[in-house]
């Protein structure tokens, strides 16, 4: 199995790119295409200790995109590291494509070579939060700012499906994100996803507010791209100054540094669930195509991670079990339609 990396793109610069790569080469027995300018890999290679791998192949790339591209400008370079590990799947030369570069970029260069799959016209990036349990799905996280009902209940499909094959959550506790728990909470789009959720097979169990999704009593809560980003961001944003302020009281005396030394274990712990190094990066559901997005963060763990999560969908065929559910969910709306109200 072959899975192309875009090893060019990232805050970090390629070194922690190249470090996760042999690290997945290594314990996952990947092939990884190191798609980037030739020198520059091959001089941080020699720079990195055991990195001579045979299951480690450099595509070159003349360019890069960055963080602040215009998307849309971005599909015209055919020789971007992007573009040239995008084109990679769609021949067939690999498997699967990793990415912690412009999100923006990744979805249009995706949409744009690989398509959507059937009846989709908005694929959706599903990203993890931590509960008490277990990582909660939230999709969409930032793919789709204006989103149609239909759409929501896609991406409730799609996140259940993820859930299911790829998570191994049996019969997975599907969420809408609203402002309440009643089913007339919510805006229109909200309440009208609502109803068209508990049409479905799903195991729809009603609304999530903002405070719900931490519980573990969801597996995956479906929204729009704008709120599901802003709750993801304001998420990671307290998570992290929540940590910070641990730190800033632990300094204050020796007691305290004292009592830190002895639940230092319980808080590593802690910041383990809470890391997306964990998670690898998000995958984006409904292109034609398997495509994870790290975060631009990303260190060494996080892209062997998400070089394992790639190669789990694929060897799961998670790209066929999604179409199957797409179209049954059709199926399912198609035959509510077509029934009558009950009397009375």
């Amino acid at each position: 199995m072959k899975i192309a990396l875009d090893a060019m793109g990232g805050d970090q610069g390629p070194r922690p790119a190249l470090e996760g790569a042999i690290l997945a080469a290594r314990r996952y027995d990947l092939e990884v295409l190191l798609v980037g300018r030739e020198r520059d890999l091959k001089r941080l290679l020699s720079k990195i200790p055991d990195s001579t791998n045979s299951r480690l192949h450099i595509v070159h790339a003349d360019d890069v995109v960055g963080m602040s591209d215009s998307p849309r400008k971005t599909l015209a370079n055919k020789n971007s590291s992007l573009a040239v590990a995008t084109r990679l799947v769609k021949e067939g030369e690999a498997d699967g494509l990793v990415s912690a570069g412009n999100t923006g970029a990744v979805l249009a260069h995706t949409l744009f070579s690989w398509r959507t799959l059937p009846g989709i016209k908005k694929p959706a990036i599903a990203a993890f939060l931590p509960t008490l349990d277990h990582a909660c799905i939230i999709i969409d996280a930032g793919a789709n700012v204006d989103c149609k009902p239909h759409q929501i209940t896609q991406f409730a499909i799609m996140g259940g499906v993820y859930a299911r094959d790829v998570l191994k959550r049996t019969n997975p506790r599907i969420g809408l994100l609203s402002n309440g728990s009643e089913a007339t909470k919510g805006n229109e789009a909200t309440q009208a996803t609502h109803k068209m959720l508990q049409l479905t097979d799903l195991n729809f169990i009603g609304n999530a507010e903002g405070g719900d999704i931490f519980s573990g009593d969801f597996d995956v809560v479906a929204c729009d791209g704008f709120d599901g980003n802003v709750l993801l961001k304001c998420s990671e944003g307290l998570a992290s100054m929540m940590f910070k302020a641990v730190k800033q009281e632990v300094k204050k005396s020796a007691i305290s540094m004292l009592g830190a030394a002895a639940i230092y274990p319980a808080l590593k712990a802690l910041k383990r669930r809470t890391d997306y190094d964990e998670y690898g990066g998000a995958p984006l559901l409904g292109v034609d195509g398997i495509a994870i997005k790290a975060h631009g963060r990303s260190n060494k763990k996080a892209y062997m991670n998400a070089l394992r999560v790639a190669a789990e969908c694929h060897n799961l065929h998670l790209v066929k079990r999604l179409t199957e559910e797409l179209a049954h969910l059709e199926e399912q709306l198609a035959k509510k339609a077509e029934t009558p109200p009950a009397e009375g």
